[in-house]
């Protein structure tokens, strides 16, 4: 299967903050020990290029991406490194063309219908719809739904647990991004049997949907 496939599959993808390289390998063990099979690390850190570097050599068979992406360096060298997807909080014009241009999957964020056409205009039907539950959950995403029927979504923002199963029931919603697995403070205090079990308890939240 391709990424894209992977992820409609998996229906999960985590969002990690690393601010310790040391933390990259214990931290994707435990999210694959709890069966989660995508990984999302930001490049929000001095370590990002390194710790995506560390993953990708370590979990060839996880498919790891690259997010907060905000510009096209940081894209050039994510993709580089070997990602299987980039992902942005907006949409940027130029990470989406040499994503597509190196055949890798680009998740732009979208919250308007502007956005959205745009995305749609370079060739790209799937989006991220950041931050999810500020602005307006899954209420507006049917609301953007409607006029763009052939768009699919994967929000990211304050989704957990509790409303997890509201967002994926919405068939345009391929896969919901988040931390609520991965919280900083757990990877701080290496809590790494916690991080294993909210990752077991969200693939059987998406198991029993």
């Amino acid at each position: 299967m391709n990424v894209i496939e992977i992820i409609k599959e998996k229906k999960l993808v985590p969002v990690i903050k690393i601010d310790e390289l040391e933390t990259t390998v214990p931290l994707l063990r435990a999210l694959q020990k709890g069966g989660i099979k995508v990984a999302e690390i930001t490049y929000r850190t001095a370590c990002a290029q390194e710790a995506i570097k560390t993953a990708i050599e370590n979990f060839p068979i996880m498919a790891i991406g690259a997010g907060t992406v905000v510009n096209d360096k940081q894209a050039e060298q994510a993709l580089r490194l070997g990602v299987k997807f980039v992902v942005s909080p907006g949409f940027d014009e130029k990470i989406a063309l040499r994503c597509k241009d190196n055949l890798v999957p680009y998740f732009g964020g979208c919250v308007t219908p502007t956005e959205i056409m745009r995305a749609m205009d370079l060739g790209f039907d799937i989006v991220k719809f950041f931050p999810a539950q500020a602005m307006g959950g899954l209420k507006t995403i049917k609301s953007l739904a409607a006029p763009f029927p052939s768009v699919k979504f994967m929000p990211t923002g304050g989704i957990n647990l509790d409303n997890l199963k509201e967002y994926l029931s919405f068939e345009k919603v391929i896969a919901c991004g988040g931390s609520w697995m991965v919280k900083s403070e757990l990877i701080k205090n290496r809590d790494y049997e916690k991080i294993t079990k909210l990752c077991e308890e969200a693939v059987r939240e998406v198991e029993n949907i």
